[in-house]
This record gives C-alpha cells, sequence and structure tokens, in this order.
C-alpha cells in the first residue's frame, strides 16, 4: 500500500487516479456511440436495399429471371455484412488496445511507486535487512517478467485472432463469389 507523506501526495493521486477513469469513461462512450451510429447505418441501408431488392424481385417476369437476381444480390449482401463486422471488430479492438495501454501504464506507475517506497523503507532500514530488500527486489523483477512475458503471450494471441478473423472474411467473401 501506498503511504503518503503529505495531503498534496495524497490529492496527486486521487486526481491522477480520477483522471484515469474519466479518460476511460470519455473513450468507453466515444466507441458506443461509434457502435451505435454504425448500427443505425447499417440498420438504414439494409431497410433501404431491401426495399430495393424487394421492388426487383416483385418486376421479375419468369423463373430463370429470379434465379440470376437472387445470385446478384446475394453477393453485395455478403459484402455489407462482412463490413459491419470488420467495423465492429475495429472499434472493439481500439476498446481492447485503450484498455490494456492504461493497464500498462497504471501497472508501470504502481513499480515506480512501490520501487521508491522500497528505496525509501531500505535507507531508513536496520542493518542485517539487505537480504529482505534484495529479495524483495527480486520478487519484483520477477513479477515484472511474468506480466511481460503473459502481455507478449496476449498480444500474439490478439494478432492470430486478427489474422484469422482476416482469414475468414475472405474464405466467406470468395465462397459467396463463387471465386
Amino acid at each position: 500500500m501506498t503511504k503518503f507523506t503529505s495531503p498534496e501526495q495524497f490529492a496527486d493521486a486521487s486526481k491522477a487516479g480520477l483522471e484515469a477513469l474519466l479518460s476511460q469513461a470519455t473513450t468507453a462512450f466515444s466507441r458506443a456511440e461509434r457502435l451505435a451510429a454504425l448500427n443505425l447505418n447499417t440498420s438504414r441501408a439494409m431497410l433501404e436495399d431491401g426495399a430495393l431488392n424487394t421492388k426487383a424481385i416483385l418486376a421479375v417476369k419468369d423463373p430463370q429471371e429470379l434465379v440470376k437476381l437472387q445470385s446478384s444480390l446475394a453477393k453485395p449482401m455478403v459484402d455489407k455484412a462482412v463490413a459491419y463486422a470488420r467495423s465492429v471488430y475495429e472499434i472493439a479492438s481500439e476498446g481492447q488496445n485503450e484498455l490494456t495501454q492504461a493497464f500498462e501504464a497504471q501497472i508501470a506507475e504502481m513499480n515506480k511507486a512501490f520501487s521508491a517506497a522500497l528505496a525509501q523503507a531500505e535507507k531508513s532500514a536496520p542493518a542485517g535487512s539487505e537480504a529482505l530488500f534484495a529479495a524483495a527486489k527480486q520478487s519484483m523483477a520477477t513479477a515484472s517478467n511474468a506480466y511481460d512475458t503473459m502481455s507478449k503471450a496476449a498480444k500474439q494471441a490478439a494478432e492470430m485472432t486478427e489474422a484469422n478473423v482476416a482469414a475468414a472474411t475472405q474464405a466467406t467473401v470468395k465462397a459467396v463469389s463463387g471465386k
């Protein structure tokens, strides 16, 4: 736990925490607004396309023309669905990246504060406590390395997921377009 030696330190820490919270709330609202706008625009486009497609289907005179029309309508619908999914994924990925960056910044700040507190405590520690401080420093380094390893693994997993989503999207588009 962080020890505050003055009211100013407590106020500064509280202010920094509040600013971080407000920043995250602002970006979350921004992503929600983008997602809502995307959903409204997509719904509007689907309604307009549906009306146009219905008119086109009602104007068909023979079964062969209907089959031809249906196949010509399928690809644009799939393309739009893929574009929508891509946009949703992009918004979600940006949000995840922002949260990760904020978390990493907080971890770095906590490590800095812990190191400073440890150094301060070490200065006023009785003789013979060097081993205790060396163990604490080693534990902190081990935890930091473990976090770095997990963070790298999570980033690799996210990159692999993104590549898989892109491959699945391409496969879907190719399957629909018949290429």
